[in-house]
């Protein structure tokens, strides 16, 4: 493995241990857990999730459906999982109800603002209670590619930092797909995400002193 592929493992791999990613995956993890003391009694839907976050988790829920683009394997008992968009879902989970919605960096990545709304209108409807976590944009990195202020470069120059960029997660064969990759995210600030969840109160997850990501709790 080259220098920048284990830069970013120990950077940004949510799943490492020790990695900076992972200990804020952990930290985020246990505040979940305090705010909903009931969690091992609760019907959790997971927008956007994956089922390996729910196996390692610290409390398990009474069940766990996890809504992904992606194919997971099949089901297991209290862990569903169902292929869908977390903005326009499938009836598997329209026709249901759940206790609590939870969603970790997703809203960021589906498109627009309308679509953000409507991922927003699901979360409501879906449950009483929810968790929704997204990277904050105005701090000084941007996480997806550990790039300073990418976020602020036009998409052209973002689209060449995920082509050049060491530790970028993939390097994209041509440019329209480097702008792609670019455009597909889309870091959120604190007054969207107030708009998207005005009955939430708020979390944020510092680094440095500076707010490294934000959650709209209910």
């Amino acid at each position: 493995m080259s220098i920048g592929p284990r830069l970013r493992a120990r950077l940004a791999d949510g799943s490492r241990p020790g990695s900076l990613g992972h200990r804020a995956r952990s930290r985020r993890a246990a505040k979940l857990a305090a705010t909903f003391p009931g969690l091992a009694g609760m019907h959790v839907l997971d927008l956007g999730g994956e089922p390996p976050f729910w196996r390692g988790f610290a409390v398990r829920p009474a069940s766990v459906t996890v809504l992904n683009l992606l194919e997971f394997p099949p089901s297991e008992g209290w862990l569903e999982t169902v292929v869908g968009d977390a903005c326009d879902p499938p009836p598997a989970i329209t026709g249901r109800r759940f206790d609590l919605v939870v969603s970790n960096s997703v809203i960021e990545h589906v498109g627009g603002h309308h679509r953000r709304q409507r991922f927003a209108d699901v979360v409501r409807r879906s449950a009483g209670r929810h968790w929704v976590q997204t990277p904050y944009r105005y701090f000084p990195v941007e996480p997806h590619w550990v790039f300073p202020g990418m976020q602020f470069l036009p998409l052209r120059a973002r689209a060449e930092v995920t082509r050049r960029w060491p530790l970028s997660p993939g390097r994209a064969d041509n440019l329209p797909e480097a702008i792609a990759n670019a455009a597909s995210v889309e870091l959120l600030s604190l007054t969207e995400m107030r708009s998207y969840f005005p009955e939430s109160s708020f979390w944020y997850e510092k680094a440095a002193g500076l707010i490294k990501s934000v959650t709209a709790i209910s």
